[in-house]
């Protein structure tokens, strides 16, 4: 049976949810009808532009922009504060009405998820009036939107409802690639960071068909096994499978949230690396070595994206997972203000376990010395001992502040 699957996605949800609220306690005027954004305080570290209404994109205001610039395009603009205790209970009531229609459900953020429909698909003439079914109900029930996107995989799914928006329904089955998605400029492509763009345009590849077509030896030249993997999603190949229970955690890993949005690499890359000392820490406590590092970013707005590559070797070097981690991150970054970083480790092994080597390990050994091996040991047994940093090389050593005279 051909799978089907849906992506459901509620239309600029903190602003939807903002403005249901308000007017179920009597609000005159319904947020979303008017120029209106969701932003921080000025001096609070949420000060940029959470979710905007269709009146205030059409002053140019951007989502992820500082709240100040979005007041200069539109002086008369109404802002009204996140309230993410809230958010938080108008997704679990989503949720909790869309598993009415199956359990394949796998929630990917507060506002979208993925549903599994192929098991349901006889109780419906088509898999349309069944989404329409899904997506009236929400409206009428709750009063807020969202799209639905259809397709036989997650990846198409997710494409398609991210069309024309708002409260609409959209198809994106293999037949339709060519005509619905190949046109699309290649920064719409799922997980087409902002660094793998400037490439692919350098390339010359500027539409999502560009690259479908582009040759793959010099797409995987440039962009490694990130290359491949965007080359086949613009062929519409991705995963069918809804994952409706979380995975078991079988692996190492750490995260922060971080006390300032990051907006530089510099600033990602700084707290990589005490990420890494982290992680490789632990694995050694533990005994023993990674086969995989995935990287975790949790954007300005809460959206969240995961990326996670295979070690040529198992390793437990910081060195290792803190260039895995930058490399990753680099890849699917958007270039928008950043406020969760994570690295995590799985496909664990023994740290004792042999390795396999290659010609290339035999002729050109990475491996430090005797010498190098035991100052690395006695660096790790100090950190263990009187904390993570508590010896550190000079050259990760923080600049000090220049003080005025």
């Amino acid at each position: 049976m051909t799978p089907i699957i849906f992506h459901i996605d509620v239309n600029s949800a903190y602003l939807s949810w903002t403005a249901v609220e308000k007017l179920k306690n009597g609000a005159a005027v319904d947020l979303r009808r008017i120029p209106a954004i969701i932003g921080g305080d000025q001096k609070s570290r949420h000060g940029v532009v959470l979710a905007k209404s269709s009146a205030a994109k059409q002053y140019g205001i951007r989502t992820g922009e500082p709240v100040a610039n979005a007041f200069r395009k539109c002086p008369n603009l109404v802002m009204e504060p996140p309230d993410h205790k809230m958010y938080r209970e108008k997704s679990r009531m989503l949720m909790e009405y869309l598993r009415t229609f199956t359990s394949e459900i796998e929630q990917v953020s507060v506002d979208e998820c993925y549903m599994d429909f192929t098991s349901i698909a006889s109780r419906y003439h088509s898999p349309v009036d069944g989404a329409l079914e899904i997506k009236d109900g929400i409206k009428n029930r709750f009063g807020f939107t969202v799209n639905i996107g259809i397709s036989t995989n997650k990846l198409l799914a997710k494409m398609a409802s991210d069309f024309e928006k708002p409260d609409r329904i959209h198809t994106l089955f293999p037949e339709e690639i060519r005509e619905k998605m190949w046109p699309l400029p290649i920064g719409e492509l799922y997980m087409a960071g902002r660094s793998s763009v400037e490439t692919l345009k350098k390339l010359e590849i500027n539409t999502i068909g560009d690259l479908a077509q582009a040759d793959l030896n010099l797409i995987t030249l440039h962009l490694k096994s990130h290359g491949k993997m965007l080359r086949e999603f613009a062929n519409g190949i991705g995963t069918a499978e809804v994952q409706s229970e979380p995975e078991r955690a079988k692996g190492i890993g750490n995260s922060t949230t971080l006390s300032e949005d990051a907006v530089s690499e510099e600033e990602v890359r700084a707290v990589f690396r005490e990420l890494a000392a982290s992680v490789g820490n632990r694995l050694k406590k533990a005994g023993q070595k990674a086969g995989m590092v995935s990287m975790e970013i949790k954007y300005y707005d809460f959206r969240t994206i995961s990326h996670q590559k295979q070690l040529e070797k198992p390793s437990n070097d910081p060195e290792v997972l803190y260039d895995t981690a930058c490399d990753l991150f680099l890849e699917v970054w958007t270039g928008e203000p950043v406020r969760l970083l994570g690295i995590r480790t799985s496909k664990l092994s023994d740290e004792s376990e042999p390795e396999q080597l290659t010609i290339f390990d035999i002729a050109l050994p990475e491996e430090p010395d005797e010498k190098h091996r035991k100052l690395k040991k006695a660096l790790d047994e100090l950190n263990a001992r009187y904390g993570q940093g508590a010896v550190v090389k000079a050259s990760l050593m923080k600049k000090p502040e220049k003080k005025d005279l």
